[in-house]
């Protein structure tokens, strides 16, 4: 961890106050039902305040270096742990109220409807499959069970299969397909891993259900809950609104898949863990993830920008996720607000990255001359 870090001891981590910034995000919901009820260019509030909003505040509050104590235990979670929870339900009520009152209200045009779920995608992909990710590695059922609640809601159920059995195993090798390769533009990035995330999520149950003598087609194979959940959701999204719901629904579920695979995208780009020989690589680090300190928007993404963390240490809940100095883990020059909209311009994405994926192969591995097999994501296939 940086040298320049400060330990926040269990007392004060269990504070409501050191958490109620990570509660930012039910903010968004009352603007959903703003947009909504005014339409116009209200519409435009949730884009703005995730993306630019956070941005800013970044800027002004800058980077938070202190980690958590990690002997902090569950009851000095508890706070955190809620947030979590609590969005489930506010997220269902946010999607379906909305399905039924837009179509409904006379002040809102078909395009109005359009913008104003545009902007529920935002949040559900910016929040709630994020807030998934963080109750998906948890032991605990329930908060495992509304994982798969929040990903049916947007229609990408075989995530905690694929980012659970796949990306943390494989990350930074040719079988994750979600590491993104050096110089692999966001728009060639996002068409490969739309279609290979759902293959190697359902080869990953398919391997495991034969490690048991049992075929895919065994109902313990979780896609079939995958399934039953977002043909549910889909379901009540035409009862509400009929083919109008159903359209509307699948806008948010599209943008909140692209919001997520943006991330994928930023979070592992261009690092690769080192081919060992007979399709041996070395172990994760926290130098196979990018890190980003910035203090607001790990508020809004509870601590996910401390990802060189999450992959070193899996099952720590996300407020005890370490921070790391650039001696120990790249570090992006923004937080993922920022990220994601260079993302979205690949020459100046591989302008501002390029050099620092160079650079970050002359610190760690400068014994590696030819980077060309990595580039291309051809070393062995990991055993």
């Amino acid at each position: 961890m940086s040298t320049q870090s400060t330990i926040v001891p269990p007392a004060r981590l269990a504070r409501f106050s050191r958490a109620l910034p990570f509660w930012m995000s039910l903010g968004l919901i009352p603007l959903a039902w703003i947009s909504a009820y005014y339409g116009g260019w209200t519409l435009l509030i949730l884009p703005v305040v995730t993306w630019y909003l956070f941005s800013l505040l970044d800027l002004v509050l800058g980077l938070d270096l202190s980690n958590a104590d990690l002997e902090a235990d569950e009851n000095d979670m508890f706070w955190y742990r809620l947030v979590t929870l609590v969005w489930v339900p506010l997220q269902f009520l946010t999607i379906f109220g909305l399905l039924w009152y837009a179509p409904r209200a006379a002040h809102l045009s078909g395009w109005e409807c359009v913008g104003l779920f545009f902007g529920v995608g935002v949040i559900t992909g910016t929040i709630g499959i994020n807030y998934s990710h963080e109750l998906m590695h948890q032991k605990n059922r329930l908060e495992r069970w509304w994982a798969d609640i929040l990903l049916a809601m947007v229609l990408y159920s075989h995530f905690r299969s694929e980012h659970l059995l796949v990306h943390h195993r494989y990350v930074g090798t040719p079988r994750d397909p979600v590491t993104a390769r050096y110089n692999e533009g966001f728009h060639r990035y996002y068409p490969r891993v739309l279609l290979a995330c759902w293959r190697s999520a359902f080869r990953a149950e398919k391997q495991m259900l034969a490690r048991k003598n049992q075929p895919w087609t065994a109902l313990r194979n979780p896609f079939f809950k995958y399934w039953a959940l977002q043909a549910g959701f889909l379901l009540l999204a035409f009862l509400l609104a009929g083919w109008i719901g159903v359209g509307l629904f699948l806008v948010q579920a599209g943008v909140a898949i692209w919001q997520l695979e943006l991330v994928n995208y930023i979070e592992h780009y261009g690092l690769t863990r080192k081919h060992l020989g007979e399709g041996k690589y070395e172990h994760v680090q926290p130098r196979h993830s990018w890190n980003a300190a910035h203090r607001a928007s790990n508020w809004l993404l509870i601590n996910l920008q401390r990802h060189s963390d999450h992959h070193y240490k899996p099952d720590r809940r996300f407020p005890v996720l370490q921070t790391y100095g650039p001696e120990e883990a790249p570090q992006l020059p923004f937080g993922y607000p920022v990220m994601t909209i260079a993302a979205m311009v690949p020459p100046l994405w591989r302008r501002i990255m390029n050099p620092r994926v160079r650079q970050w192969r002359a610190t760690y591995y400068p014994e590696i001359t030819d980077w060309a097999l990595y580039n291309k994501h051809a070393t062995p296939l990991p055993r």
